[in-house]
């Protein structure tokens, strides 16, 4: 199989390595047989562990006993999911429902990134950049190339078709903006026009949206374009694309003193015009309420306990499905909230209130499958 990771090969920034957990040897003497093989599978996460469900009946295949808060992300290639834990990213069987003890070690382990063929790790402590082929997951960790930012910053990195990688820098008092390199690891652009970067998104043609604090960076072909927000402080820091869209589908924050603030306006980037839309839904949302639908539409879960689908185009909203009861954000960011995750033409959304998961029809609003959790769930995923 072509590895389609390009090697930086920059000695003083990039390090090309094997990673390798344990011997091959112990995977060759494993006598456990797979017992289960999941249908399209959910990862969620609960307090104390991590439930994977059948995607179709939405039933616990399987209960994996885990301490401490812990993040889930897709680990790209439509079997693995890679679990953040307080030492790095754990890889888990998602299929098999089993987690492995195989780990990319990494100090507060913070963004995934899945983009062409390839997945990104971003070690927030560390300040390093983990690239590999997430085809190679399974038998042990794969090769991979790292590259380390100046400072440690919570930040994000993603690589090209063509492998240049665009990585955010900062320290952790600031981050200011991003840079992109080219395959031997030479700056190829730089912008410092975005306080509090945070995010990244793709859409139509490769075009890469980072958020900032007053608006957005968009890279494309070679180029970063800065789209300014209608307000002095006009935060944007949670973002979602789709391959087949021109637009970009945002949160908008407008209050850096708020001790939370719950708006009830998203943005929509036009990454073909630069230019930004906000529209007002009627309703407050989390950053764990935005995602993309099978059309390219947005999808957003309101706080009055909706579905809202957004014509991206217009910048108005289609449609409205009621799917939880009204519900309030909290405080902490770590503390469950319902949240919606897509794949292919079902949203499946969470309600920890009453420790519900539903799958719902994008295209009608219908509940097709429901299921009552031991525990409430906390982060959802899926393969």
């Amino acid at each position: 199989m072509r590895m389609r990771i390009r090697t930086l090969a920059v000695p003083s920034l990039l390090t090309t390595g094997l990673l390798l957990a344990g011997c091959s040897a112990a995977a060759e003497d494993t006598s456990e047989e797979e017992s289960v093989e999941v249908t399209d599978a959910v990862v969620v996460t609960y307090d104390g562990g991590i439930y994977v469900l059948d995607g179709e009946t939405l039933e616990v295949v399987e209960d994996i006993p885990l301490e401490g808060f812990n993040r889930l992300n897709p680990a790209g290639d439509g079997h693995h999911v890679l679990v953040s834990t307080s030492n790095g990213f754990r890889v888990l069987d998602a299929v098999a429902a089993d987690l492995s003890e195989d780990e990319f070690t990494a100090p507060e382990p913070g963004h995934v990134v899945n983009h062409a063929g390839v997945t990104v790790l971003f070690s927030d402590g560390a300040g390093e950049v983990t690239i590999f082929d997430p085809q190679d997951l399974g038998d042990g960790l794969p090769q991979t190339q790292t590259y380390t930012t100046e400072h440690p910053h919570h930040g994000v990195a993603v690589q090209l078709e063509n492998g240049e990688l665009l990585v955010t820098h900062g320290d952790e008092e600031t981050r200011s903006g991003i840079q992109v390199l080219d395959t031997d690891g030479n700056e190829i652009a730089r912008s410092e026009e975005c306080p509090g970067v945070h995010g990244e998104s793709a859409a139509l043609n490769e075009a890469l949206v980072v958020g900032c604090e007053d608006g957005v960076l968009i890279y494309q072909d070679g180029a970063i374009t800065k789209v300014e927000s209608p307000d002095d402080y006009g935060r944007i820091g949670n973002t979602r694309g789709h391959e087949d869209s021109p637009f970009i589908f945002g949160d908008y924050k407008v209050d850096p003193e708020a001790e939370l603030e719950r708006p009830e306006r998203v943005s929509i980037i036009n990454t073909e015009t630069a230019e930004l839309e906000l529209l007002d839904v009627g309703t407050s949302y989390s950053f764990r309420s935005l995602a993309r639908g099978p059309q390219g539409e947005g999808l957003l879960l309101g706080t009055d306990g909706a579905l809202h689908v957004i014509d991206m185009e217009s910048a108005e909203v289609a449609e409205s499905f009621p799917v939880v009861d009204a519900w309030e954000e909290p405080i902490e960011w770590q503390e469950a909230r319902p949240s919606v995750f897509v794949r292919g033409d079902t949203a499946y959304v969470n309600d920890p209130t009453t420790s519900k998961i539903y799958a719902v029809d994008v295209a009608s609003g219908e509940v097709t499958a429901e299921t009552d959790l031991p525990s409430p769930a906390n982060e959802m995923t899926g393969i």
